[in-house]
């Protein structure tokens, strides 16, 4: 994602802690998979951490003796992150953003315990008031995870 012009860019508004996010997603655990909002532009882009941990329960089966978050779940995240852009739009107030389709999606590297992801999720288009596109990348440090683009429908 190409730098953004703090010149002409929208000021981003405060952090979003796990308790904002519960407000705007309906995902609790253990399903909620983002931990923090570092960085939001309403209407254009959200950051999210999410922290890797050994205590996680898929970690019990995926796969004993070397654990590894299953890629479902790293898009699982990244869609929860563009979730909070979508959900925050004025075309979904009242409605439920649900995941509709992946398309061009890769996964980089493996993420494991004690990683931490940063999410990137930057609305590519609203249709209709009721589809969006969402881009997404999930990085450990400055290397890219994961990447895709991240359908979703607004239903009543």
């Amino acid at each position: 994602m190409p730098p953004v012009d703090q010149s002409t860019a929208p000021a981003a508004t405060p952090l979003l802690s796990v308790e904002a996010i519960q407000a705007l997603l309906p995902h609790r655990y253990p399903f909620l998979l983002v931990d923090r909002i570092i960085e939001y532009v309403p209407g254009q882009r959200a950051v999210g951490l999410k922290n890797v941990t050994f205590n996680e329960p898929h970690f019990q089966g995926h796969f004993p003796g070397r654990p590894i978050m299953p890629g479902v779940l790293i898009v699982e995240a990244l869609a929860q992150v563009g979730g909070v852009v979508i959900m925050q739009m004025p075309e979904a107030q009242g409605r439920l953003s649900v995941f509709a389709g992946i398309d061009k999606t890769r996964f980089r590297r493996l993420v494991v315990p004690g990683d931490q992801l940063r999410l990137e999720a930057e609305l590519i288009r609203i249709k209709l008031g009721r589809f969006g596109l969402v881009r997404g990348q999930a990085f450990v440090g400055s290397e890219l995870a994961a990447e895709g683009e991240l359908m979703f429908s607004l239903v009543d």
